[in-house]
């Protein structure tokens, strides 16, 4: 059976907004069953029906994970588990989910379900003081039903991959204060200027967005900034991206397509217009090919 792309969430509310308008929840539920049989089938999980919402959610606990949190023994019931939901929404299915994952799991996991072509919408912790330390990936989809489950089913067949084992991770021993790297190559890659102090050379691209009546712009934190240190040869690459919420995943595939990690997905204001969603990120290697990578990203923006 040829199965139908998953497409982009961003249609998700107006679907689904449709659908409300014309019956409650649960005569959706009761006008188009999901394949539950075919769910369990792809992702390879066992799951469970709510009737009333017409949702079919599918988990896998983190038992093996020996996590503690300020001296409490973590266990799945206690916010350790991954799940996936799926429901009818027009013509479509979509599917939400959270993946636990250790930091070592996250790029990788990331990359498995933005290149099956599910969305990354969030990246961040649920718990402070926590050892080892467990970051939250926030996935989401829409399209047919095979297709959203067999993405995930790979999803979860990446964590259980990279469980117990160490994944690797690029390490530089890299001191700001010894930094040798060339400005003028990076900013014939990025095609923007910065400034270079004290070993960091450090480029910022600002936005703006509204709030409060007022326009806030770089200066108030809507801007995009890559700070670079180390050689030309070796060279550490950390920041933050501003972006609109129609830019995350093409940004999103650009710089995990480049072998940039991301580190955290969130939002940093509430209440602004147009909304704005950043993320950080961290790369080592060449100061040219983390440029290349990040001016990659710039070009998936409308940022100047």
């Amino acid at each position: 059976m040829r199965r139908r792309p998953i497409v982009h969430l961003g249609a998700v509310l107006t679907l689904a907004g449709l659908a409300l308008i014309g019956g409650s929840t649960s005569a959706m539920a009761a006008d188009a069953r999901l394949d539950t049989a075919t769910i369990e089938r792809l992702t390879g999980v066992k799951g469970e029906l709510n009737e009333k919402e017409g949702a079919f959610k599918v988990s896998v606990p983190r038992s093996d994970l020996d996590v503690t949190a300020a001296g409490v023994k973590m266990t799945p019931p206690l916010g350790l588990t991954s799940w996936a939901a799926f429901q009818k929404a027009g013509d479509h299915a979509m599917v939400m989910g959270d993946m636990v994952l250790l930091e070592d799991q996250v790029n990788p996991v990331m990359s498995a379900a933005l290149d099956n072509g599910l969305e990354v919408t969030a990246l961040h912790n649920h718990f402070l003081w926590d050892t080892p330390r467990v970051m939250f990936m926030h996935i989401g989809g829409m399209g047919s039903e095979e297709a959203l489950a067999e993405a995930v089913g790979k999803v979860f067949a990446k964590i259980k991959e990279t469980s117990g084992a160490k994944v690797e991770t690029a390490h530089a021993e890299i001191d700001p204060a010894k930094s040798s790297l060339d400005p003028a190559k990076i900013e014939a890659v990025m095609h923007q200027k910065g400034d270079f102090k004290d070993g960091v050379y450090k480029v910022v691209v600002g936005r703006t967005a509204r709030m409060h009546g007022g326009v806030m712009g770089s200066t108030m934190g809507v801007n995009t900034w890559a700070a670079f240190a180390g050689s030309d040869d070796q060279a550490v690459v950390d920041g933050d991206f501003a972006m609109l919420e129609t830019e995350l995943q093409p940004v999103l595939k650009a710089l995990r397509g480049s072998g940039i990690n991301i580190v955290a997905i969130h939002q940093h204001m509430t209440g602004e217009t147009p909304r704005m969603m950043f993320l950080h990120y961290w790369g080592t290697g060449s100061a040219e090919v983390l440029a290349r990578g990040l001016r990659t990203a710039l070009d998936r923006t409308r940022s100047r």
